[in-house]
Parts: structure tokens; sequence; C-alpha cells
């Protein structure tokens, strides 16, 4: 018997066994998911899923298996067989020999997904949903974060042109991926002007008409002294905030509007509503945030100014992070689609990656109205 051990960009190790009474060895579209009890002495191992396999179960041809899980399936395979051929490798636990692939068509099968930070609970959901759109299609991703989403980024990889097939970035200018991606690699904006020329496409939730309902929501209650708690970052999705809050106040001739920077924390939301809160002459009644973290910590800062929330003071965030839904009163909020960005980024790289030209994504936002606004005392 002879053993044929084989290493590629996967870090694991695959071994494929056989000898020269038994068929040939799967070949690298048919080399698949063993079950763990084949690792462990006197237990029998599970019969191996195979392209045959997949294709059975979907009712499609193998040679339509390796165009849906190779990505070249459009024009080729109708969309409901490239559904049911990746529900049949999902619920088989097909796994595609990807080092054998790659040699093949010339592809790492393997994006990049560049965030502001890892603690963000926006950037995970938006990780998840980049993850699951990557799998349907063979592909996997690799998380890189990148300090405030601004300024220079190292690259990761001795050379990223040779590890990776493309890059998704979200909340990051552009020129600062030009070490890591240089002229080859598609790049995937998410968070970012649509009409930056150096993005191979972008992906973003409607931020503009989400900040407008949130303003006409308070305009409706009675409010006109209103603040703005804006993030103190340089990123085209905070100036779009900023843009749509005076815009939709621009028509509102008794509308008293101010702004405080700040950074993104609750500690400095925090800071920021107490300077609001406590400037001379009339307080706002109404704390407009650029985030949830914000908001949670102007909420903070009006308790410990004696100020009751929504009573005295109403306050509203974006994102609809699980800390909007914590704190007491719940946050009126702007529910983002993170999960969707992240899939609708993923799915413009597939569509570059196959030749394709994707088009500009916008996303539809959610105004979420809870107890933490009222009208005015």
């Amino acid at each position: 018997m002879r053993r044929h051990t084989y290493h590629g960009r996967n870090p694991r190790v695959h071994t494929a066994t056989y000898d020269a009474r038994s068929p040939a060895p799967v070949t690298a579209h048919e080399t698949t998911h063993e079950h763990p009890a084949a690792a462990r002495p006197g237990t029998t191992a599970a019969p191996r899923v195979t392209s045959r396999d997949v294709a059975r179960a979907a009712g499609v041809s193998q040679a339509a298996v390796s165009l849906v899980l190779g990505g070249k399936w459009r024009g080729r395979v109708s969309p409901h067989k490239a559904d049911a051929v990746r529900a049949a490798a999902r619920d088989l636990g097909y796994r595609p020999n990807l080092a054998a692939r790659n040699l093949r068509m010339g592809r790492t099968r393997t994006a990049l997904l560049v965030v502001p930070a890892l603690t963000s609970e926006y950037f995970a959901r938006v990780y998840t949903g980049a993850a699951r759109a990557a799998a349907d299609h063979g592909f996997g991703v690799v998380l890189y974060p990148s300090l405030e989403g601004i300024g220079p980024a190292r690259d990761p990889f001795a050379s990223a042109r040779a590890a990776l097939d493309g890059v998704i970035a979200s909340s990051m200018a552009t020129d600062a991926l030009t070490a890591m991606r240089g002229e080859e690699l598609p790049l995937v904006m998410l968070d970012s002007d649509p009409d930056d020329a150096q993005a191979t496409a972008t992906v973003n939730p409607d931020i503009a008409d989400g900040v407008r309902r949130l303003t006409a929501h308070l305009l409706a209650l009675g409010h006109r002294r209103i603040t703005h708690l804006c993030a103190a970052i340089d990123s085209w999705t905070f100036h779009v905030r900023s843009a749509a809050f005076a815009e939709a106040l621009r028509g509102v001739p008794d509308a008293d509007v101010r702004s405080e920077p700040a950074a993104l924390s609750v500690e400095a939301g925090l800071h920021a509503a107490h300077a609001a809160l406590t400037r001379p002459g009339p307080r706002p009644t109404a704390l407009l945030c650029d985030d949830d973290l914000l908001a949670a910590g102007a909420c903070k800062a009006a308790r410990r100014l004696g100020l009751r929330v929504p009573e005295d003071v109403s306050v509203t965030g974006i994102d609809d992070l699980a800390l909007a839904r914590a704190v007491e009163p719940e946050l009126t909020t702007v529910g983002l689609p993170a999960e969707e960005v992240g899939a609708a980024g993923m799915r413009a790289l597939m569509t570059a990656l196959d030749g394709g030209t994707p088009e500009p994504v916008t996303l539809p936002v959610e105004l979420l109205v809870r107890g933490s606004t009222a009208p005015p005392p």
C-alpha cells in the first residue's frame, strides 16, 4: 500500500490512501470530508462523500456540481439547480480538495475582509454574512483588523496577491489598501463612497435614509433643540450621517441644531453628552447619536445629571446592536442589515472574479422606535 501526502495553502495536511488493487484514488473534485470516527482506532470510517453523491442528491450531473462549486455556473446552470447543488453539498458535508483545485484554476479561493476592529458587534455580523456567502462558493475568508478603519494597512501576508483572490474592506479609504492589494486584486468596499473609482464595487446600507427618518421622528415628536453626537472619524459613512442630518433640518426655521464630536465608545458618548447637556443656554431636548455606543453613553450622562430619558431628553442611536435592547429604556435606533452587507459584498466579489461587473448595492435600513424617545418636556 502506498501513501500519498500533499500540503496545500490550507495548513491542514490532506492524506489519500490507496493500493494497486483498489480503484484509482479520489480525484481533486471528489476529495471530501471524512467523519471524525475515521481517526479513532476501533471505529469504522464513515463513507466518503464525493461529487457523485452531491450530483445524485441534487439531481444534476457531476459537471454541474463542478461548475456550481467552482463558481462558474452562471449562464450554464439554472439558479434553481445551483441552489440545489449548494444545499446538497452542505447537507452531505461535502468538502472539495481546494489545494488541488487551486493549482488547476490558478486561484487561492480566499478573500480578505478588512474591518476596523474585532470587538465590534456590527463587524462581527458583517463577517458572518460574508463567510456564509463565501462558503456557498467554496471560498474561505481571512479576517484582518485595521485600527480605526483608516490610515495605512500593512500587508499581513508575504504577498497578498499570491495568497488572496480579492479584498473586501469596510469603512476604510481605498488608498490605505495599496500595499495589500496592488492593482491586481478586485476590491469591494463596504460603507464607502459609491463613486470611488478605485473600488471594483461598493455595498452600503442606506444610512442617509436612516438618519433622515430618525430626524423626522424627532421633529414629529416636537423636538427643535437637537444636538448631533457625531463620530470624530474621517470616514465616508460618518460624513453622510452629518450631511443627512443637516439636510433634514434645513427646512425647519425654528430648529436649534448643534453638534458634539466624539470617539466611538460609551465613555466618549458620556463625555460628549455631558458637554452638550451642560453648555450655557437652552438645553437640547434630543440627542441624535451616530452609533448605539454613543447613545448608551448619552443615557448614562443624562442619568448622572439627574435627567430622565426620555421625559427630559430623548436619545437615539444607529446600528441596533444588542446594547440597544440591553439599556433601559431601550434605544430608538436605525437597524442596519450587517449580515446582508457582508453577504452582498462577497457576492459582488464573486461576480468580479467570474468576469462580471458588479453593480453598486444600497440596502434598506429600518427605523426602530423604542422607549428612549418621547415629546420634549
